[in-house]
C-alpha cells in the first residue's frame, strides 16, 4: 500500500461530468479530492459527498509581491479560511501573483528585491491567520515557460526561500513537480532539499500534463526517494487524462506512488 496521501484534483478529470458526481467518482475510487476555485461551487453539497478534500484556492485576488496587492491576497484569503472549515480543508493554495486563465494578471519579468520583502512580510500575516484557524498556506512554485508567463518569484528554489526565510509552520510549499521539470529539472534532489518545507505535492507528467507514465519523470523512482526521506503527506495528482480515460489515468497514478 501506498505510504502517502493520494488526491486527485476535481477540476481535471471526468471532465463530462458536474463537479458533484466528479468529486463522488474520485471518492468511490478511493482518492482524496482537491478543488481549485471555492467560490463558485456550492460548499455544502460538496461537504455531504463524504469526500476528504486536501487543498483548494487559499485567495481570489491580489500579488504578493505589491502591498496593494498583498493586503487583498490576505483580506480575502480570510474568507478562504471560512470556505475552508465547511469542507474540512487544512492546506490553502497560493501564488505569488493573481492568475486570470492561467496567466499573471498583471506580468513581471524580473523580480526585485522589494517584492522578496512583501512577499515574506504577507506570508508572516497568512502564517498567523493560519495558525488562528488551524490551516497551512501553502506556496505553489510554477513554470513560466509554457503555462504561467509573467509570474514572478514562480520557480520552485523561489517558493523555497520565501517559506524557508519567512520560518512560519503555518506556510508550507506546494511543490508541484510538473512545473519544476519544466523550469528546473533534477527532481529528486529538489524534493530532498526541500524536505520539511514542503505541505504537499502535486504531479503529472511531462510533455502535456497529464498522469504519472506519459512522459519523461520517473515518478515510482520520485516516490521512492520520497519514501526514503520520511515523506507520508499528500501527493495530489493535478493532471489531465491522456486519452480521455479518467479512470485508467487515476490507477496509472496509483501504481506510480504505490
Amino acid at each position: 500500500m501506498s505510504g502517502f496521501q493520494l488526491a486527485v484534483c476535481s477540476e481535471m478529470v471526468f471532465t463530462d461530468l458536474p463537479i458533484l458526481d466528479r468529486v463522488r467518482r474520485i471518492h468511490e475510487l478511493g482518492f482524496a479530492v482537491e478543488i481549485w476555485s471555492w467560490h463558485d461551487k456550492d460548499l455544502a453539497a460538496l461537504a455531504a459527498t463524504g469526500a476528504t478534500f486536501t487543498s483548494m484556492t487559499g485567495y481570489l485576488h491580489g500579488d504578493l509581491v505589491d502591498p496593494v496587492g498583498a493586503d487583498e491576497v490576505v483580506r480575502t484569503a480570510e474568507s478562504s479560511v471560512r470556505a475552508a472549515g465547511t469542507l474540512g480543508v487544512t492546506r490553502l493554495n497560493l501564488h505569488t501573483a493573481e492568475l486570470v486563465d492561467g496567466q499573471a494578471a498583471r506580468p513581471r519579468q524580473r523580480a526585485t528585491g522589494q517584492m522578496w520583502l512583501t512577499a515574506a512580510r504577507a506570508l508572516e500575516r497568512l502564517g498567523d491567520l493560519g495558525a488562528a484557524n488551524g490551516v497551512t498556506f501553502c506556496v505553489e512554485n510554477l513554470n513560466t515557460i509554457v503555462d504561467h508567463p509573467g509570474v514572478p518569484l514562480a520557480r520552485a528554489k523561489d517558493t523555497l526561500a520565501l517559506v524557508e526565510g519567512v520560518g512560519h509552520p503555518n506556510v508550507k510549499m506546494m511543490l508541484d513537480l510538473y512545473h519544476a521539470q519544466i523550469g528546473e529539472g533534477n527532481l529528486i534532489e529538489l524534493v530532498r532539499r526541500c524536505g520539511d518545507a514542503i505541505g504537499e505535492i502535486q504531479v503529472a507528467d511531462v510533455p502535456g500534463r497529464c498522469e504519472p507514465g506519459t512522459g519523461e519523470i520517473n515518478y515510482p523512482a520520485i516516490a521512492e526517494a520520497l519514501g526514503a526521506m520520511g515523506y507520508a503527506g499528500t501527493v495530489g495528482l493535478e493532471a489531465w487524462a491522456s486519452s480521455g480515460d479518467s479512470d485508467a489515468a487515476l490507477e496509472a497514478f496509483r501504481a506510480a506512488f504505490t
